[in-house]
């Protein structure tokens, strides 16, 4: 693919190269706009990698959503960078991520991760709830103690006193039932099954049966609360 100016759109020290599919940044745009570019949007690409920012070494703003960028993320070290915008990429490895942030990006203050499964949100994942995504934040908090603001909120005195306090323990794991059974196991089968009481013989729409069965409780209705104004006469 040939590049031009014409596909870059820049505003002052701002840069926006969105929506051309790249694999890769360009190195037009590092040889041209790398030394004056402050802000650079490279959204709704391909990118798998970021190489080419090595050119941009007074970037403070990175807006890369909407690509395809995994673990294997490598930053060059960005020692101006205070706001980078990872939402809906690859990303998995938390621990891994912030990692490498701490150490390529020392005046990060403003991150968001948004639609990552790293992110335990529930718009990317429904087994998540609110108590995963507030530990979460506690761990990245741990992690990166500059932050002044996380995915779509502003960090909080509180929360920065518990990441310090607890923010090491606060990473969330939930281990997966096909990692905890061997091979062959009933259990293995049934992780893929949605819950149900019935026999397993029950369970299939086509072929159903009805289910017969003792239970070893017997109601006798003395503490029905109807019973409170019911009396024997009555019945």
């Amino acid at each position: 693919m040939a590049w031009s100016d014409s596909m870059v759109s820049m505003n002052g020290t701002q840069v926006s190269y969105i929506g051309h599919d790249c694999k890769d940044i360009p190195e037009f745009l590092g040889e041209r706009y790398g030394l004056l570019t402050r802000r650079l949007d490279l959204s709704f690409n391909q990118l798998r990698s970021l190489a080419g920012l090595k050119a941009f070494t007074g970037l403070e703003e990175l807006v890369v959503d909407n690509n395809l960028l995994g673990n294997d993320l490598q930053l060059p070290r960005l020692p101006t960078l205070h706001t980078l915008t990872l939402n809906k990429n690859q990303l998995t490895d938390i621990e891994a991520l912030l990692g490498h942030l701490a150490k390529a990006t020392p005046s990060l203050q403003y991150l968001s991760l948004l639609g990552n499964e790293a992110c335990p949100n529930q718009l990317v994942s429904l087994d998540k709830d609110e108590d995963d995504y507030q530990r979460y934040r506690y761990f990245v908090l741990h992690k990166l103690p500059t932050l002044k603001f996380l995915d779509t909120r502003k960090v909080c005195k509180t929360e920065q006193q518990e990441a310090e306090a607890r923010g090491a323990f606060m990473k969330v794991v939930k281990p997966k039932l096909s990692d905890m059974v061997a091979p062959g196991d009933p259990r293995s089968e049934c992780s893929s099954m949605p819950y149900t009481p019935l026999p397993r013989g029950s369970r299939d729409g086509k072929n159903h049966k009805g289910v017969f069965a003792k239970c070893r409780y017997v109601y006798y209705g003395k503490h029905s609360e109807g019973n409170r104004f019911i009396h024997n006469d009555q019945l």
